[in-house]
């Protein structure tokens, strides 16, 4: 599943690729945006901004319309110069934005919808995210206090699951849960309200380094479409970028202990951990 560091990315190429450019041409195999495509149509409008909000892509349009998209397991964003071959067979396209030189593909995705302000405002899913760790204006405390709120909230809670949980703080997928956990020496299975506060603070310090650190582009205002494999280890090696996830049954790359996973959630994720370097606290 796309994390939020994966949707970030998108919204910035998007951004830089057809951000302030009129549509040319507008396309959707969804009937529920196709309706309202026929009633209000699309092209014509501006695309006033791109952005990201947790693992959420929106696209504001001028005249007051914004198309939000999830990926949720198999959706992308693709770039393509107009004329250039797509990588996916078209029975895959969802959505087709093109403007002028660029064309903006929307591929699998599952959850499309087009708001208005007001009516985005009304939404039982997007405004009641919580802070975004991407966000310009997301700070450390702020995360710490999201976790001692939910700590309150829902005491029984484990902290794998806490750290997916959106409405918490947004942007975290299942790799990060794991790698956080791991870094912060946390037990992902532990109750949230077990935490002592060098424990949430730790947390919440590794979310924002690591999800920061995976959406640097070091390419200037380039367009930037990749950026390779996600990374929370220092090695150079990609075989190794990861400290747990996707590891079970290897040694531990810090202490040699062997790495264990288990199903978290209702989910049933996978959650991957150290046992030596993430003992267990009641």
């Amino acid at each position: 599943m796309p994390e939020g560091d994966t949707i970030y990315r998108s919204a910035r190429a998007l951004q830089r690729a057809i951000g302030g450019k009129v549509v040319t041409g507008f396309e959707t195999a969804l009937a529920k945006i196709a309706s309202v495509d026929d009633n209000t149509p699309i092209t014509g409008r501006t695309i006033t901004s791109v952005e990201s909000r947790g693992k959420w892509l929106l696209i504001h349009f001028s005249g007051d319309l914004i198309l939000a998209t999830h990926m949720l397991m198999s959706g992308s964003w693709h770039l393509y110069r107009t004329g250039e071959r797509w990588h996916m067979p078209r029975s895959r396209m969802r959505i087709v934005i093109t403007a002028t030189d660029w064309q903006a593909v929307a591929f699998n995705v599952p959850v499309a919808e087009l708001y208005t302000a007001r009516s985005l405002e009304r939404s039982s899913q997007i405004p009641r995210l919580g802070p975004d760790i991407l966000s310009t204006d997301f700070t450390l405390q702020q995360g710490v206090e999201r976790l001692k709120q939910h700590a309150l909230k829902s005491p029984s809670a484990e902290v794998g699951t806490t750290l997916l949980n959106q409405r918490v703080l947004a942007g975290l997928g299942n790799v990060y849960k794991s790698e956080v956990a791991f870094s912060a020496g946390v037990h992902p299975f532990r109750a949230i309200s077990t935490l002592i506060p060098a424990e949430i603070e730790r947390l919440v310090e590794f979310a924002h380094r690591y999800i920061k650190a995976n959406v640097i582009d070091g390419k200037g205002d380039g367009i930037v479409t990749y950026s390779g494999n996600r990374r929370t280890t220092h090695a150079t090696d990609r075989r190794e970028r990861l400290w747990v996830y996707g590891r079970q049954h290897q040694e531990c790359r810090r202490c040699g202990a062997t790495i264990l996973m288990r199903r978290q959630g209702t989910g049933a994720r996978s959650t991957y951990w150290c046992p030596d370097c993430q003992p267990w606290r009641d």
